[in-house]
C-alpha cells in the first residue's frame, strides 16, 4: 500500500489514492469533480501523514463495563495551508481532524526565477508543542515547500510534516537537502520537472484547475 524509501519520502500506493488521482490528472476532469477529488484524497492521504502520533489511554464507560481505551496523548495537530492550492487537501483533512489548529502561509513562484515570495503569514502561537503538517497539493522545484518549512521554524514549529499530492525527483531532493527532518507524504512520484518548473506528467496547476481560473 506505501512505499518508502529511507524514510523521508512515503508514496501511498493504496488503490483508492491511485485511483483518484488518475482522474483527477485527467485535462477533461470539470473544476467540481476535481476540488471534490481533491477532498476525498487527502482523507486518505491523512491517514498516512497522521500514522505514528503518539498515544495513551483514558478510562471510560462502554455500554458493557469499563476500559481503557485508546486516545491521542497530548496537544492536537497543527496543519498549515500553502496558499491557495494547498486549501483543497485542508478541507479534507479537517474533516477527519477537525480538532486540528490551522495555519495558512501565503506563497507563490516567480515564474522567471522559480523563486518562492511570502506575502501572507499567520500560524497557532503554540506550534512548538504540536505535531505540524504543512499541505500542498504540488512538489515541484521544492523553493517554495523549503521556504514554507524554514518558514514554519523559525516560528518554533521542531516536529514537521509535508503532505503533497504530487512529487518530482527535484522537489524530493531539494526537500531532502534543506529539512532532512521532515518526512514527505505523496500519492505519487512523477517523472520530472519541464523548463517551466511544472511535474511531468503532472496535472497541470492545481490551484487553477481547483479554481477554474484558467
Amino acid at each position: 500500500m506505501t512505499e518508502r524509501d529511507d524514510g523521508h519520502l512515503t508514496v501511498v500506493r493504496h488503490p483508492l489514492v491511485q485511483h483518484k488521482l488518475t482522474l483527477m490528472r485527467d485535462r477533461d476532469t470539470s473544476t467540481a469533480v476535481f476540488r471534490q477529488l481533491l477532498r476525498e484524497i487527502s482523507l486518505l492521504l491523512a491517514y498516512e501523514v497522521t500514522r505514528g502520533l503518539a498515544m495513551t489511554t483514558r478510562r471510560i464507560e462502554t455500554p458493557m463495563c469499563p476500559m481503557e481505551a485508546p486516545v491521542l496523548e497530548g496537544r492536537k495537530l497543527a496543519l498549515i495551508s500553502i496558499l491557495r492550492a494547498g486549501n483543497g487537501l485542508l478541507d479534507g483533512m479537517l474533516e477527519l481532524i477537525p480538532s486540528a489548529r490551522v495555519g495558512f502561509m501565503g506563497l507563490y513562484r516567480d515564474e522567471e526565477t522559480l523563486k518562492p515570495v511570502e506575502y501572507y503569514f499567520k500560524v497557532p502561537m503554540d506550534l512548538a508543542d504540536r505535531l505540524v503538517i504543512a499541505v500542498d497539493p504540488m512538489l515541484a522545484t521544492g523553493n517554495s515547500s523549503a521556504a514554507a518549512i524554514d518558514r514554519l521554524k523559525a516560528a518554533g514549529a521542531n516536529d514537521l510534516r509535508f503532505l503533497c499530492l504530487l512529487a518530482a525527483p527535484e522537489g524530493v531532493a531539494r526537500m531532502k537537502e534543506a529539512h532532512p527532518d521532515v518526512p514527505i507524504v505523496t500519492a505519487a512520484l512523477d517523472e520530472r520537472l519541464d523548463e517551466r518548473g511544472y511535474i511531468v506528467p503532472g496535472l497541470g496547476d492545481a490551484g487553477d484547475r481547483m479554481f477554474g481560473t484558467k
